[in-house]
């Protein structure tokens, strides 16, 4: 056996016995090491333990007070869980608040200071930007949980789950179905500027023709508006509704009949998408949801309720974080080679590798919305091709 095929075998034997701990670990009870808070004493050495000088030290980034602490307490828990999980004896995680004082910037300088080598999070674009010049300065990397493509690169890794990859996944599968006219509804603001660029890539790129697209202000009145006047640009094949389940189905009665409604991975978050009788049969790409289940299982028994569904961002960054720190002396810096490992890593939602920008590259999979709920017509992808 080549030492390429060495390597592969031995990648994938860490990514099953990884994913095989998340199923598993619902049997069991207690233990467990507590990611580690800056205002509490490290843990004594005991009997054959690594001690917290010996170990590498990671830190999670998310917000514990304001508007999105439930979001960052979910994705720090699902972070200790994965810690937990993996059986590691090699990091030491502490999680740091990018929303008290000061901000991410502050939360940032203190990480480093206090010796991390790999900072996981911060949630949001904005506290990526704030910390992005203060790692690249240390040369520390950092590996957001935010959809934000602009702010990667340079050091600046992002994991969160981008619409122009959903959008251009779904397009394809549409195209390759017969559709060739395409329309499109689209929010104004951030994200609709977004997926509107991504819209008309995708559909350039699958050999499509955009025929209409309109834009509208978050309310019923406008969001009617704006699918009337879609409906009088002509017939398309296929309509994108770029914005969250409840939006799509309140704008999915007011167009006229298509072959196919799709959607964003914004859908993935409702799960009564059926209840709206002109959304069945419509499609979105999302990442896949079956390990979610497992993940969700094991959290809820811990922490006593269920996790968000951001949460999946934490455990597969701290699974990251293990499989680098084979390779990754105490005392020396992370090696960034691992994050530009081409084979790519796989985690609770799905495979998943870094371009050249420092975006994650996700394999998504179509669903269908049923009355029932959803079901997949095209898989996500088991490995990465090229």
């Amino acid at each position: 056996m080549t030492a390429s095929a060495h390597l592969l075998q031995a990648r994938r034997q860490f990514i099953a016995t990884a994913l095989l701990a998340l199923a598993l670990a619902g049997c069991q009870t207690g233990g467990g090491r507590p990611i580690i808070r800056p205002d509490q004493a490290p843990p004594s050495t005991v009997g054959g333990v690594v001690s917290t000088e010996q170990r590498n030290r990671v830190a999670i980034m998310v917000p514990l007070t304001g508007p999105d602490a439930a979001v960052g307490q979910s994705i720090a828990n699902a972070a200790n869980l994965a810690l937990i999980d993996s059986g590691d004896r090699t990091l030491r995680l502490t999680v740091y608040n990018s929303a008290g004082p000061g901000g991410a910037a502050v939360a940032t300088a203190n990480a480093i200071a206090e010796g991390n080598g790999l900072i996981l999070g911060p949630l949001l674009a904005d506290e990526v930007r704030a910390a992005s010049p203060i790692v690249r300065a240390a040369s520390v990397p950092l590996v957001a949980f935010s959809n934000d493509e602009s702010v990667a690169g340079n050091g600046v890794y992002i994991l969160g789950f981008t619409p122009n990859q959903s959008i251009d996944r779904v397009v394809t599968l549409a195209r390759q179905r017969g559709a060739a006219r395409f329309a499109a509804l689209v929010p104004t603001g951030l994200y609709g500027q977004r997926a509107a660029q991504a819209m008309l890539a995708s559909v350039r790129d699958a050999g499509g023709r955009m025929v209409a697209m309109e834009t509208y202000n978050r309310n019923p009145a406008a969001l009617r508006t704006a699918a009337a006047a879609l409906n009088a640009k002509g017939a398309s094949d296929a309509v994108l509704i770029a914005d969250a389940g409840r939006i799509a189905a309140l704008a999915a009665p007011s167009l006229r009949t298509t072959p196919h409604i799709l959607g964003t991975e914004l859908w993935a978050n409702d799960h009564l998408l059926g209840a709206t009788p002109a959304l069945r049969g419509s499609w979105y790409a999302a990442v896949p949801d079956a390990r979610f289940g497992q993940l969700a299982t094991r959290y809820k028994a811990r922490y006593g309720k269920a996790p968000v569904r951001l949460a999946s961002l934490g455990y597969d960054a701290v699974l990251l974080a293990v499989r680098s720190s084979r390779d990754w002396r105490v005392g020396a810096g992370f090696p960034l080679g691992a994050l530009r490992d081409r084979e790519g890593f796989a985690g609770v939602d799905g495979i998943f590798r870094f371009d050249r920008r420092g975006v994650a590259q996700r394999a998504l999979e179509v669903r269908q919305v049923t009355a029932a709920g959803t079901t997949v017509i095209a898989p996500a992808a088991k490995a990465f091709g090229g």
